[in-house]
C-alpha cells in the first residue's frame, strides 16, 4: 500500500530537539518493515521548507536555504516524489469549504486523490477527518507511543 508522509511527520524527523522525534522515527520503520511504500507529494517539499527555514524562535527549525536545500534533497532521495496536479485543488477547497490553514490539507488531499492513494502519515489527523475518503494515521496510535 502506498501511504504518503505529511511535512509534519519529516520535521520531526528532522529535529533531534523535538519530543515526538522517536514516535515519528518508530512508526516510518514499522511502516518500512511491513512492505508499505512511503511517498511523499509536493505539497509535503513546500511545506517542509516553510517550516525548516522559520526561525526557531517562530517555531521553525532555523535552517538555511543551502542546509534546507539538502535536506530536500535527502527526502527526495528516500521518500519518491509523486506529482500531483493541483487544479483537483480548487474544488476540494470549494466543495469542504476549507478556509485557511484548512486549505494547505486539501492540497495534500487534492494530490492524494488524483494519484489513488487514501492513506497519510500525519500528526495532525484529526485535521483530515473532513475527508471520508483519506484514512488519517496517527504515528502515535501506530506505534503506541506518545506524539508531545
Amino acid at each position: 500500500m502506498t501511504i504518503v508522509l505529511d511535512a509534519n511527520v519529516l520535521l520531526r524527523l528532522a529535529d533531534p530537539t523535538c519530543a515526538a522525534r522517536p514516535t515519528a522515527i518508530e512508526a516510518v520503520r514499522l511502516l518500512l518493515a511491513r512492505g508499505e511504500s512511503l511517498r511523499i507529494v509536493p505539497q509535503t517539499l513546500y511545506e517542509y521548507w516553510v517550516v525548516a527555514t522559520r526561525p526557531i524562535v517562530n517555531n521553525g527549525l532555523g535552517l538555511s536555504s543551502p542546509q534546507c536545500s539538502r535536506d530536500v534533497a535527502t527526502i527526495t532521495a528516500m521518500f519518491q516524489l509523486l506529482n500531483d496536479a493541483p487544479g483537483q485543488w480548487r474544488a476540494i477547497v470549494d466543495a469542504f469549504a476549507c478556509l485557511g490553514k484548512v486549505a494547505h490539507d486539501a492540497r495534500y488531499v487534492a494530490a492524494m486523490r488524483i494519484l489513488g492513494v487514501t492513506q497519510l502519515l500525519t500528526f495532525n489527523h484529526a485535521d483530515f477527518a473532513r475527508f471520508s475518503d483519506i484514512e488519517a494515521i496517527d504515528p502515535a496510535a501506530l506505534t503506541g507511543k506518545s506524539s508531545n
